[in-house]
Formats: structure tokens, sequence, C-alpha cells
């Protein structure tokens, strides 16, 4: 039987939540189930504010907007990301600066940030890849330093903390002065398609209600803080419907039990394939001091890309699904001619090498150990 690299994980609750959604007689955005995601989403991440998004890619949008990106100004972010994380920015104008990743892990190299900062620099995004934190310290007294905003792409980071020097412990989310979390199917905690804007700066959220309900301080009326709403600024439709959110909500109060089985997926992993990373016959994920493990993801990094592309054909051979994953930004069609033509020699190196393997709660320890073996087979 195949193994299929992801499944979509169901707790059991999720049709429940939506016919009692469709009960309501209100299945549009900003209902009870949306309201109780948004409470359980400000405990889980310690946010002062948060807002439910049709997608990770809407809340960084409502990012550029509220940090009044404009044309000409720069944004720096690492090139090994989505493309949303660049899209949200260019839609406003932005002059995009990539960064590379690090040579030991596919996050941004924090210390090559500071050099790239020029008068026109408005913010830094960091991604914090797999669900692993950048260097926030680092980044934040570079933002702080220059007095820009720092966002967090925070897509895959549910539930990841980063730790301070001074032993402080903050949830990925909370430390940027806006963030974005992603609920699509292929993360942690999904509903198919979904997001969430993390607000950390108060003088963000007024605003923030207003953009995301297209423009209009609707959610202020529904309050009863004005007598009527209208059309006070530019704005979308960032909101999911009740129906998502009610979805969401079934995953969200399961998120400890989802968490604990994903690491105990990844620990196997790690356990299983460890002969390989002590022989450096392939490099496995790395987490740095100041981070913890989310379990989003279990990756290998490759010699080459033809070992690689060697590696996936070998596991589809036996039924295994596994895939690559970002091509390079500055690379791309759309931006290789707006690229500075610095060079990115690790953000390539990681578009090219490395493979992601099967990981979602559907599988069964026989599965990873068949996995684990496979790979094993083909280093062999």
């Amino acid at each position: 039987m195949e193994i299929q690299f992801n499944k979509p994980y169901l707790t059991g609750k999720e049709t429940d939540y939506l016919q009692e959604a469709v009960a309501t007689g209100k299945i549009s955005g900003n209902g009870m189930f949306t309201k109780k995601c948004q409470s359980i989403l400000e405990n889980i991440t310690e946010t002062p504010k948060v807002l439910l998004t049709t997608s990770c890619t809407d809340a960084l949008e409502m990012c550029a907007i509220l940090m009044d990106i404009q044309e000409g100004d720069e944004v720096i972010m690492p090139s090994f990301t989505f493309v949303s994380t660049a899209n949200a920015f260019i839609l406003r104008g932005a002059k995009i600066v990539f960064v590379d990743s690090r040579a030991d892990h596919p996050g941004m190299d924090e210390e090559k940030v500071d050099e790239l900062i020029t008068g026109k620099t408005k913010a830094i995004v960091a991604v914090h890849y797999a669900g692993v934190a950048c260097d926030m310290e680092k980044l934040r007294s570079i933002a702080d330093r220059h007095n820009i905003f720092l966002v967090e792409d925070a897509a895959q980071a549910i539930q990841s903390k980063f730790k301070w020097l001074d032993g402080t412990v903050e949830n990925l989310g909370s430390i940027g002065d806006l963030s974005a979390l992603s609920f699509h199917e292929t993360k942690n905690i999904q509903c198919g398609e979904g997001g969430a804007l993390l607000i950390n700066k108060t003088e963000f959220e007024k605003r923030a209600e207003i953009i995301w309900e297209k423009g209009t301080n609707r959610t202020a009326f529904w309050r009863g803080e004005v007598d009527k709403y209208g059309w006070v600024d530019i704005g979308s439709s960032f909101l999911p419907s009740e129906l998502s959110a009610a979805f969401l909500y079934s995953q969200l109060e399961n998120v400890e039990s989802i968490q604990k089985r994903r690491l105990e997926i990844w620990e196997q992993y790690h356990l299983g394939l460890k002969p390989l990373f002590e022989t450096e016959k392939v490099r496995p994920p790395f987490i740095p001091t100041y981070a913890t493990n989310n379990a989003h993801m279990f990756y290998l990094v490759c010699a080459s890309e033809e070992e690689r592309m060697s590696l996936i054909t070998h596991l589809k051979t036996v039924d295994i699904s596994a895939v690559f994953h970002y091509q390079s930004l500055h690379a791309s069609s759309y931006f290789e001619n707006k690229h500075d033509g610095r060079p990115l020699p690790w953000a390539d190196t990681y578009s090219s090498c490395l493979v992601r393997l099967p990981f979602h709660l559907h599988l069964t320890n026989d599965e990873v150990d068949r996995i684990v073996d496979s790979i094993n087979t083909f280093y062999d």
C-alpha cells in the first residue's frame, strides 16, 4: 500500500461542529467559532490579538497593509521560502531583498541581514522553516536598532518556541510586531485552507479589524461601539467563513495530542536514521539550542540534486511518496531579472538537495519503519 506524503488528519469532531455552525444560522465570518478559535490561539501563542484569515497569505498581506508598505520600500526575507512570503509585499510595491539560508539550516542567515539594511528598508520577515525558530534575539535587536518592523512568517511554527539568552522562553509568533500562521492541510493544525494574523503591537489592533472587514468598521459596530458602519479604510475580505472556523476549532481542541503524536513520529525517524547521520551520508534536520521542535516536518539534505532524485525515485518504486521543497525565489523566472546578483549558494543548495519524508498522523510505527528501512537500503 502506498505511503502518502501527506494525508490530512481529522479529530472526529469536525462534522459535528460544522453541523453546529450551520444550525446557528450564521455561516459567514466572525461568528461564534471564529471567536472561539481566536481565543484559543491567543492562549496558545500568548499573543494579545489574533484574527483568523482565509490563509497565511492573507495574513501576510494584512501585515504589508498595516505597515504601510509603499512603492520602493525594501523588505528583507529569505530566498528559500514559499512565494506568498514575497508576494504579500510585492503587491504593495516593495522591493524584495533576499538573504541566503544558513549552512546548518534552511532558515535565513541572520548574520547576513544587517549588511542588507539601507535607508529604504521597512521590514525584516523571519521565516521559521520547518517550525524551527530563526535567531529572534539577533533579528529583534537589528530591527530595534534600525527602527524597522519585524514580521514572523510562522506558517509552520505553531507551538514552537524561542529561548532567549536570559532563559526566557517565548512562543513563535509573539516576538515580531506582526506574525502569520497557516492552517493549510499540510500543517500540524489544519482546516484545508486557513491562517491567522497575530498582532503584538496594540496600535495595529483597531486598523487590523477594519482591514480584515473589507475596510469597514463593521466589527466595532457589532460590538456596539458605533451606531452604524461604513467604509473607513482600504481592506479586503480576509476573514474566513464559520465553516472553516468550526473545522479548525475541532483541531485546536486537540492540539496537545496532535503535537504529541507528531513528535513521536519525528523521533522515530531520527532514531532510525541516526546511523546515516553519524556517518554523514546524509544531513538530518538541525535544531539550534535556542529553538524547540514542533515536528512540522522531517527532511534530509542529500549530497547533490542527482542523489536526491535517485532517493525520491527509489522510494517511489516501493510506494513511498517523498518530495522536494521550495525553489529559491531569487532564481525564479519571475524574480531572476529583479535580483541584485548576489550569489545565495545555501538557498540554492537546499532547493537542489532537500527532500521531505512523509509526515502525517495516519502514519503507523510500522510504516515509519518501512520508510526508514527503505532509506537505509538506498544508502547501503
